[in-house]
């Protein structure tokens, strides 16, 4: 069954083409890696939300997020703690055994929450790619520069959740039986065997359907859409905005030694910017719905 991590609705994101879905989610997380200013990493996570809501998805972003949040706290919260840097002491907690003497900063717990808001920017970002591009059409970006590569990506997505099912039984099977418990190894060595037979049939399988001595499929070219060409433009610009405020010097902010960050205007302007630039490609709905009943035949037929 095939492992399919992108919802199919009917949204303008999931009527552009994958790699102008991967372009944007890419455009979207790299100020969450360039940039350590809080409104800048608050407004990349915002944006990547309200996305996943325009398209959606806003479900599984919302998953995401709960599931996110544990650690962004963990973050946050730890790094005061291995953290000796900073100047502004808050709490001394006096001596641990391995961490030595510990003295919380100020600057250590900004600079905490910074990495945590950086961790959940960037877990929106991945989550917003796995639930508005389909992992198929992004493999098919990739079969003309290697087609086996490809073959061999799609095949090992579709056998981890069947190796993990394989697992979860065997381990009740074993918890079922009367006498000593076998080994993690014992259950490690059988899923193992049980792979490797089941890689024997699959292998079998495409021989026998030809993909051994199968070419690299032609080119295909297919005209853009209103839609590809709105993301495309969207992605470009939001590179084009983080590259120049990057090197402009817009948005800096350090945490050490002391807590110092540009709040001007500069600042506002790019973390609105990209909150905004993500959310206009969705205005435009004109042709979503034969793209996406076209999607869902297309899904039905495999």
């Amino acid at each position: 069954m095939p492992l399919r991590s992108a919802s199919r609705s009917a949204s303008p994101l999931h009527a552009a083409r994958a790699a102008v879905g991967c372009a944007l989610c890419a455009a979207l997380a790299l100020p969450a890696l360039l940039f350590d200013s809080p409104p800048v990493l608050g407004a990349v996570a915002l944006a990547a939300l309200l996305a996943g809501c325009a398209a959606g998805a806003g479900r599984q972003l919302a998953r995401a997020l709960l599931l996110a949040l544990p650690f962004t706290l963990v973050i946050a919260l730890l790094n005061p703690l291995v953290t000796r840097n900073g100047l502004t002491v808050i709490a001394r907690l006096g001596e641990a055994p391995v961490l030595g003497r510990v003295d919380v900063t100020l600057e250590a717990l900004v600079y905490g929450c910074v990495l945590g808001l950086r961790a959940l920017a960037l877990i929106l970002c991945c989550a917003l790619y796995a639930a508005v591009v389909d992992p198929d059409e992004v493999l098919r970006l990739f079969r003309r520069v290697s087609f086996r590569s490809a073959l061999t990506a799609t095949l090992a997505t579709r056998m981890v959740p069947v190796l993990q099912r394989d697992g979860r039984r065997m381990a009740d099977a074993q918890r079922c039986r009367a006498g000593v418990a076998p080994s993690r190894v014992a259950l490690v060595r059988a899923v193992a065997a049980g792979a490797l037979d089941r890689a024997v049939d699959v292998a079998a399988a495409l021989e026998v359907r030809g993909y051994g001595t199968a070419r690299r499929p032609p080119r295909v070219r297919a005209s853009w859409s209103r839609h590809d060409v709105a993301f495309a433009l969207v992605a470009a610009l939001l590179l084009a905005l983080t590259v120049g405020a990057r090197l402009g010097g817009v948005a800096r902010f350090d945490a050490y030694p002391l807590v110092h960050g540009g709040w001007g205007a500069g600042t506002w302007l790019l973390s609105g910017a990209l909150l905004l630039l993500p959310l206009v490609p969705f205005l435009d709905r004109r042709g979503i719905e034969p793209r996406a009943a076209a999607l869902a035949l297309a899904w039905g037929r495999r």
